[in-house]
């Protein structure tokens, strides 16, 4: 019979798990998971893990919902997967439908990937491609903002700024425009996160006017960079940036991979701002983290510069093997039939305020230097030193104790650094949220002592 120790052992022996240094699990078990229901996880022990980062921020609507599991068992009794070039299936089409539908006006077709990663790289190149294709060879960076992050293959990584994850591998990497970001942590006292927007935008503005010439586009998480310790910034500076991209003639891609599907208090960031990409790609909760699926949505203007006869080259030829495949489809369509029927943005904002009060004591923590939150994503920060703001170093890895601390309490808190952080699934309740913020408050309060 399967326990805890005996899949734990198994594991160590076969396994390289992702983000992970592996001598960490010396001390550190790691923790094997039987089933799921709702918020919770459960070990073959029979001991339960509220799951407040959304396994990795994909499971929006609890681990094994029965209607994304009616979806998709009957999907697998009529196809399970189809080669997308030359071929097409019921659930590809209806789902590109209603992605056009619902995404920012313009966005009228819709081109499949695997994951975040591969919906940048495809972004990435399509603008690359399209600049091509009109003669434009020159256009050939890219933007990107202080702090970013886009994903882990090279193109993505290219395009970010979290030195974690870039800097080993910056001899591979084409080299980006980066520029400093309008993050809202570093406002001046008596400043507004839309001021600091306003100051942060003359050097994007700056970069527009040196290099529109050689720029393919600017790549921006809409409002959350959640990899960057989910920092936040205000939706005037996306609409500053789109109309700034118009004059330069530069495209507009929005990496709404993380913050896309309810996560900042409408359906997609982009929204808060009334703006429409050129590029907008979406990724994990699109299937409420079921299966792997990405699309990258995008106007006619960019389709028609590819539409041409085969002899002239200009055709996208770019493949993954599982595009479009039926049953990540059949998760997404019934993932959006869920947004539809249970007015999910409303309740969203209900358990957003629910979860603000909730550790709103910490904002007096003297090792708390901001309380950040937009929509159902809610940051806290620890520091040293409070009034200055000065970080705990990073080799203190202060964010592992309160990590540790939530498992012995039954919840998966995975910080960022020093940021702990909530973005659970919107089937979570008031009660669940308030034991949250008790395992965070304790956490906060063994890790930051001396």
């Amino acid at each position: 019979m399967q326990d805890n120790q005996n899949l734990h052992d198994r594991d160590l022996a076969v396994l390289w798990h992702p983000c992970t240094q592996m001598k960490d699990h010396e001390t550190l078990p790691l923790v094997p998971i039987r089933r799921g229901d709702g918020v919770w996880l459960e070990d073959f022990e029979g001991k339960r893990y509220l799951d407040a980062v959304s396994s990795w921020w994909v499971n929006i609507f609890g681990h094994v919902n029965p209607r994304i599991n009616a979806a998709v068992k009957a999907q697998l009794d009529t196809l399970e997967h189809v080669i997308l070039a030359g071929f097409s299936h019921e659930p590809a089409v209806r789902l590109a439908e209603r992605l056009v539908d619902i995404t920012p006006p313009g966005l009228s077709r819709c081109f499949y990937a695997d994951n975040g990663s591969a919906a940048v790289e495809v972004a990435l190149k399509m603008s690359f491609h399209y600049w091509r294709n009109l003669g434009q060879s020159g256009k050939t960076r890219f933007i990107c903002l202080s702090n970013s992050y886009h994903g882990e293959t090279l193109g993505a990584l290219s395009v970010g700024d979290v030195s974690l994850y870039k800097e080993t591998y910056a001899p591979l990497l084409m080299e980006s425009i980066v520029v400093p970001g309008p993050d809202c942590y570093a406002r001046e006292p008596g400043e507004s996160c839309a001021d600091v927007a306003r100051r942060q935008f003359a050097h994007m503005e700056a970069a527009l006017s040196r290099h529109a010439h050689e720029t393919c586009a600017v790549i921006v998480e809409p409002l959350i960079q959640c990899a960057g310790s989910m920092r936040m910034y205000d939706p005037e500076y996306l609409r500053l940036l789109r109309a700034a991209c118009d004059r330069q003639g530069v495209h507009l891609i929005a990496d709404e991979i993380a913050v896309g599907f309810g996560r900042t208090g409408t359906l997609f960031a982009c929204e808060q701002a009334g703006i429409s990409p050129d590029f907008m790609c979406l990724s994990k909760g699109l299937t409420a983290g079921y299966l792997p699926l990405a699309a990258v949505m995008t106007h006619d203007r960019i389709y028609q510069a590819f539409y041409d006869d085969y002899e002239r080259m200009t055709a996208f030829l770019h493949s993954h093997s599982y595009t479009g495949n039926p049953l990540a489809c059949s998760a997404a369509l019934a993932t959006l039939d869920i947004f539809e029927s249970d007015d999910v943005i409303a309740r969203n904002r209900e358990l957003a305020t629910h979860m603000g009060q909730a550790v709103a004591h910490l904002k007096d923590h003297p090792h708390v230097a901001e309380i950040r939150q937009t929509g159902m994503v809610l940051a806290i920060e620890m520091v040293a030193d409070k009034a200055r703001r000065v970080p705990y170093p990073w080799q203190e890895r202060r964010g592992l104790r309160v990590y540790q601390h939530a498992l012995t309490r039954g919840a998966l808190l995975r910080p960022l650094g020093n940021v702990v952080y909530f973005m659970p699934p919107y089937v979570i309740t008031p009660d669940q949220i308030d034991f949250l913020a008790t395992v965070a408050t304790e956490g906060i309060d063994l890790a930051t002592r001396d």
